[in-house]
């Protein structure tokens, strides 16, 4: 660990410009990192890990993490990111300091797990250790590793706030806070649960950074609630700037692209999306589709009456209509500023009609995604598209079922664990006469199926139900999630609530 006179001899050029807050000047940049000037101990972590140099995203990124000033940074998944918050942090951290330091939120077991290793790899020789903590397994070795001193916490918020309602952890020693994939955090509804949490961090100044594969306005003004004053990069692209489309391809069999789109909607979980179908008779179908499977969509075609059409447009506006299927002749004249995706169920006729569709998204200097579903024939036409209007199109594999099974798995016992921290004592004992049976069921010929029903109907009416009205006393504008908007704040005296707000 180097001494605060060490760090700032070596580091101290990585601090040297100013950084700005989002919406003001542009950041000066800072010369870009390099191995050599890594110190020793992680550079044998590098090496360690098998990288030869560092990613683009990393030399960019940690200079300013170094700085430790509050960031927001945009980068894709698979880019390197965990390397470019998880260097500096090993280095700032006091390993002599049996608390934890350090804490980084994640959306998933699997993405804790997988950060917390490579903290283990490329802080080997740091002495700074690590601990993943998650959701629907037990305490014990998550407890051992707390009473053992974890300086480095890489967990999923429910879970995270689990151990804080419980004293077995404490943040009162914090120093950095991370939220890794921001945008997936959003659409697995972990809002609340990411408020609580914020009530135990210390009075002094934590620095946190944010990083997402997109900052729609839902994500900006998140970040607004947990940063300070946060600088912007850009490393999805080779120059800094807010704005910007994420183009996203799925190859999809022609038979099965209704259930490929509900799987793909399952996973990405647009808090709003614009879905295009090239005529009125696959948009009434797809509407269909959506409704059946319990998603609050509707449709506009042309044939509509103009009342019709007005009272669903005006559910939109005001952000109560999650899903609206259109074809382009409907959709002429709509201005929707926050729309974060653009479902393009076919891929257009005209090759200029995928520029005005995608373009939908990603107003208002936010960012957002076009999804474009192709069976195999059409795959060609859509590269050609991206290739004559230079877009960067990227092909993500089609969820499977079991990939669906496993991200609802995960948001259900989110929202289940959300549910039980909210009950009171009567509540508490009150279910314990359900304890027996919910143990015997699973054993029970149909047992499985009456937990799985009574599992889907607490999903759908809570994850997908029909949004509220929007208040506007409340932010950020996500989907509201019923039935978890109660008791953001906790149950901390007031004195410990949130002392880092605007």
């Amino acid at each position: 660990m180097l001494t605060p006179e060490e760090n700032e001899s070596e580091l101290g050029k990585f601090a040297q410009n100013e950084l700005k807050p989002v919406g003001s000047a542009p950041l000066e940049e800072l010369a870009e990192a390099t191995l050599a000037d890594l110190p020793e101990k992680l550079r044998q972590g590098v090496a360690d890990a098998g990288w030869s140099e560092l990613m683009p995203v990393q030399a960019k990124a940690i200079p300013y993490l170094f700085a430790q000033r509050d960031m927001m940074i945009q980068s894709r998944t698979g880019s390197g990111k965990t390397g470019a918050y998880l260097l500096p942090i090993l280095e700032l951290i006091n390993p002599r300091e049996p608390v934890t330091q350090a804490l980084i939120m994640v959306p998933t077991r699997e993405l804790a797990h997988q950060v917390a290793a490579e903290a283990e790899t490329l802080g080997r020789a740091t002495n700074v250790h690590s601990v993943a903590i998650y959701g629907g397994v037990g305490y014990a070795e998550q407890l051992a590793a707390f009473q053992s001193g974890a300086h480095l916490v890489v967990g999923t918020p429910g879970r995270v706030l689990d151990h804080l309602l419980r004293r077995s952890m404490s943040l009162d020693k914090l120093k950095f806070l991370v939220f890794d994939e921001a945008d997936r955090m959003l659409s697995m509804g972990f809002y609340p649960d990411m408020r609580r949490v914020q009530s135990y961090l210390p009075e002094t100044h934590v620095s946190t950074f944010m990083f997402s594969a997109t900052f729609p306005p839902q994500v900006v003004r998140l970040a607004d609630q947990f940063l300070h004053q946060p600088g912007f990069l850009n490393l999805s692209s080779d120059h800094i700037h807010v704005t910007e489309i994420e183009h996203v391809y799925y190859t999809v069999p022609g038979i099965d692209k209704d259930r490929g789109l509900v799987r793909i909607i399952e996973v990405e979980n647009p808090p709003s999306a614009l879905i295009f179908c090239n005529t009125k008779v696959r948009v009434e179908y797809v509407t269909v589709v959506l409704q059946r499977f319990g998603y609050d969509a509707d449709q506009l075609t042309s044939d509509l009456s103009q009342g019709v059409r007005e009272n669903v447009l005006e559910r939109v506006r005001r952000g109560q209509l999650r899903f609206l299927v259109a074809t382009d002749v409907a959709a002429r004249g709509i201005d929707l500023p926050e729309l974060s995706h653009v479902i393009q169920y076919e891929p257009p006729e005209d090759p200029e009609a995928y520029i005005h569709r995608s373009g939908r998204t990603g107003r208002a200097g936010g960012s957002g995604t076009a999804i474009s579903l192709v069976h195999p024939v059409e795959r060609s036409a859509i590269l050609r598209i991206g290739k004559r209007y230079t877009i960067d199109l990227q092909e993500r594999p089609l969820p499977s079922d079991e990939d669906v099974e496993r991200v609802v798995s995960e948001r259900i016992i989110a929202l289940l664990e959300a549910r039980l921290r909210g009950r009171d004592r009567l509540q508490t004992e009150r279910m314990q006469r359900f304890v027996a049976l919910a143990g015997n069921l699973g054993e029970l010929p149909e047992g499985a199926n009456l937990l799985a029903m009574l599992l889907d109907d607490y999903y759908q009416n809570t994850f997908h139900a029909p949004v509220a009205p929007a208040d506007e006393n409340v932010q950020p504008a996500v989907r509201r999630v019923p039935g978890r908007g109660a008791g953001i704040r906790g149950s901390r005296p007031k004195s410990k609530e949130r002392r880092r707000g605007r």
